[in-house]
């Protein structure tokens, strides 16, 4: 994995020097952790006084480590809002560690980095107050030098997540990386160099590095040294400069960064006084320039579209809790239907988000908030923007300015503050902070009132994005020629896995609820202010200048299960009388049992199984990769000869289907058609078959059968070698399957799992938004065919791990995995 590689790399270059004079390490194990205030079953438990001093008895406290959700281990309560997951993650938490300080880390600079706490955050050491922060996604970093003592030491840390403070599942604890460093005196700021490429060819960049400097600067000289990242790195161009001023560094013949080849490089910053190394500090950077204009987005002078996808933070059945394979996998998943670019919605990532995004070759938009002054909900960063504004921009932007991959900055989503002229001040005064940290990139905000785009908050942007708008892009290009246009959030259209409801409803304004509490693949339903992927598509393919677009979402999220989030909006999802009046007497019906807890937006959903979208932004976001995909599946006994339409998402142009060896006809997509659609079928069991054409040649083809009785167990491992690290996971894939291995669409199995050996579940799941199974168990049911199971390794344990899958009336399967 990329963090290992890098830290071969960093390690080969710098254990010798960097070391002796900085050491930064991971603070993750041996902590102790409690809850008080509300708790997950319902209850209040009265918070004790003095859990910050050396003497408290944590004993029975849970012993854990790092990074931790507490709110994904549930359990899902029917009273708790569906908005937010209805899981338990508002309350009290406290943890507790006991480390040791040697009397020469007394003489030292000593910080504590939290890469990412939720929420309200209050730092004490050895019973003195640190420090607070109180937002949940900036990382922050405090000094506790002087609260130390030679020998054992206490941290105590306490977090206060409070209700209706966000409008999705926000986790809760400290579900960021940790980390404890130790400086000399005098050493390089956190977050403290900046690494630019102001002038970049093929043949020659300018490397630019400018270095902020904490304690005294008398004397003080710097070496940057800037290396190739790889197996064995190799030294490019070194620079000494004084401190005060930037290094502006030639390379020959760099490697770019860019999406197909995401080449990286590593500055060694040395900093001597008086002739001595008393400081060695490391950042990784890409050489690569970008260019926004009235005519798109320009990747080292090369026009690029945005295939962009918004996402939140949680990583599905496995919480909010930080885990670098779980964050990679989705990248994979997002790369292979053609993502190239992410919003992180609604906040700041987790560093090592970006990390992968610079390795693996995507574009980031780095968002801060979701509101600004003016609140969405009761607790949200509202109550937190006067104060905190202004720190957590700049912590967001200084943290992540090296990142290649990051290309935009937001300062946040769809503000209340839009709606008004007279506050366009503020969107001024946030783009005016960013730009005194960086002005390498373009600012920005996702807006979706249509008067922003004329009331004067336009000018506020140095690019300007449209949520749900792209009916006004001809109209905002006619007001604003040369500005910079995209989609900052588009289509919504919701789906749910395998799930195919008749007669189909082509009307996009509809929901297309036609089961319990779930909603049809046939993906043209959508709330009523969103629509459907081709609307997008057409616009794209008119309006060639608008730079791309950012689909709400890449995978399901855990909260908001629109259409059925059963808040005061809830209602305004239907546009049609009927199917409002039939929602509004199923809510009355349900009353606080509205089962739904998860969305239902995602192109895969949120155990990363791809949707029927996912094949459709395929065909149009990848038209050099021969593809084909039918839907929906085959087994319908229960229609036979009743009219079951069938769907073809394809890279192709046209395509011939087949029903049991029998055309059914060959279409031809017509301009700003993105599907090809055989309406009239009649429900036959046996096999349907398309083959696409692409410029009159064959392309590509899928074939769907009827299958067979469910009869066996498949488990298929994403990888099946992992390191024995306590944090690498490897995903599990279970189908329920006939005896020729078809896996059986309309099946909802109860599989339970056995582990042996050094691994254990650490989560389980099947992509339904309604289930309120734990994420934590080790039995689930299946979810029209499929089910997840993600297995971590053991710290230090090297060996075989077997996974035992039964079911009855199935056969048993097996599956191992090594570590290593």
């Amino acid at each position: 994995m990329f963090k290992k590689q890098l830290l071969v790399a960093v390690t080969m270059l710098f254990v010798i020097t960097a070391f002796a004079q900085r050491e930064r390490s991971s603070f993750n194990e041996n902590w102790k952790f409690a809850r008080f205030g509300a708790m997950p079953d319902g209850t209040t438990k009265t918070e004790p006084k003095d859990l910050d001093e050396v003497n408290f008895d944590d004993h029975e406290w849970r012993a854990l480590n790092l990074p931790h959700d507490w709110g994904i281990e549930g359990p899902f309560r029917a009273d708790l809002p569906n908005q937010t997951g209805k899981l338990p993650w508002a309350g009290i938490g406290w943890y507790r560690k006991v480390f040791t300080a040697t009397k020469s880390d007394l003489s030292k600079k000593v910080f504590i980095e939290f890469d990412g706490s939720m929420s309200n955050t209050s730092v004490y050491v050895n019973g003195g107050y640190v420090g607070d922060w109180a937002y949940g996604y900036t990382s922050f970093q405090f000094e506790i030098s002087r609260y130390l003592k030679a020998g054992n030491n206490t941290i105590a840390v306490r977090l206060n997540n409070k209700p209706d403070s966000s409008r999705w599942y926000p986790g809760g604890g400290i579900y960021r990386n940790v980390w404890l460093t130790k400086t000399n005196k005098t050493h390089i700021a956190h977050w403290g160099t900046f690494v630019t490429t102001p002038k970049v060819s093929e043949n020659e960049a300018t490397v630019s590095i400018e270095t902020e400097i904490a304690g005294d600067k008398k004397g003080i000289q710097l070496l940057h040294e800037v290396f190739t990242i790889e197996n064995n790195p190799v030294k490019v161009a070194e620079q000494k400069v004084p401190y005060f001023k930037p290094s502006n560094i030639k390379i020959k013949n760099p490697k770019l960064w860019n999406l197909e080849t995401p080449n990286l490089y590593t500055v060694k910053t040395t900093l001597s006084k008086n002739g001595k190394v008393v400081d060695v500090y490391t950042s990784t950077f890409g050489i690569r320039s970008i260019k926004y204009n009235k005519d798109g987005f320009f990747l080292n002078g090369k026009k690029t579209v945005m295939n962009g996808v918004c996402q939140h933070h949680d990583l599905g059945p496995m919480g909010a809790a930080v885990n670098v394979r779980g964050m990679e996998r989705q990248i994979e998943i997002l790369k292979s239907f053609g993502v190239n670019a992410i919003r992180t919605s609604h906040n700041p990532p987790a560093p090592e988000f970006l990390e992968l995004c610079d390795k693996m070759g995507v574009l980031v938009q780095v968002e801060s908030f979701d509101v600004w002054a003016k609140g969405k909900v009761d607790n949200d960063y509202s109550t937190l923007y006067g104060a905190w504004h202004e720190r957590d921009l700049i912590a967001m932007v200084k943290r992540d300015r090296n990142h290649p991959s990051v290309v935009m900055w937001s300062t946040g989503n769809e503000l209340i503050e839009l709606r008004e002229g007279n506050d366009a001040p503020i969107a001024a005064k946030l783009a005016d902070i960013i730009r005194s940290v960086d002005t390498t990139r373009p600012t920005t905000f996702g807006n979706s009132r249509p008067e922003a785009a004329s009331n004067g908050f336009e000018k506020t942007a140095d690019v300007f994005g449209f949520n749900y708008k792209p009916h006004m892009y001809e109209e905002f290009r006619k007001n604003n020629p040369n500005m910079p246009l995209y989609g900052s959030e588009t289509a919504s259209t919701i789906s749910s896995r395998g799930e195919y409801f008749f007669p189909v409803n082509y009307d996009n304004k509809k929901s297309g609820n036609g089961g319990f509490f779930q909603v049809s693949s046939y993906d043209f339903s959508a709330p009523n202010w969103a629509y459907t992927p081709d609307v997008d598509f057409e616009a794209e393919d008119k309006y060639p200048w608008v730079f791309g677009q950012f689909v709400w979402t890449g995978f399901d999220y855990i909260g908001e299960p629109t259409p059925y989030n059963k808040d005061k909006t809830n209602l305004l999802n239907f546009s049609d009388p009927a199917e409002k009046a039939r929602m509004k007497a199923e809510l009355e019906k349900m009353g606080k049992q509205i089962p739904p807890r998860s969305s239902y937006f995602g192109i895969v959903d949120l155990c990363g199984f791809p949707k029927d979208r996912y094949y459709l932004y395929q065909s149009k976001w990848r038209p050099e990769l021969p593809m084909a995909h039918i839907l929906p599946h085959w087994n319908w006994e229960e229609r036979i000869g009743e009219v079951t339409p069938v769907f073809v998402y394809t890279s192709g142009d046209e395509a011939e289907l087949f029903l049991n060896g029998k055309s059914l006809g060959r279409k031809k997509k017509e301009q700003y058609q993105y599907r090809l659609m055989w309406k009239e079928v009649k429900y036959t069991p046996g096999t349907l078959k398309v083959v696409s054409y692409k410029n009159g040649k064959k392309w590509a083809t899928d074939e769907v059968k009827t299958t067979g009785k469910a009869t066996k167990i498949s488990l298929t491992a994403d990888r099946a070698i992992i390191d024995a690290d306590g944090q690498d996971v490897s995903f599990i894939t279970v189908q329920i399957t006939d005896r020729k291995g078809n896996m059986v669409p309309r099946t909802h199995n109860t599989v339970s799992y056995k582990i042996e050996g050094p691994g254990e579940i650490i989560a389980v799941g099947n992509g339904d938004p309604t289930s309120h199974e734990s994420f934590q168990a080790t039995t689930r049911k299946v979810f029209n065919g499929m089910a997840l199971v993600v297995v971590r390794s053991k710290k230090g344990a090297i060996g075989k791990i077997t996974i035992t899958a039964t079911s009855k009336g199935l056969k048993t399967e097996k599956l191992n995995i090594k570590t290593k």
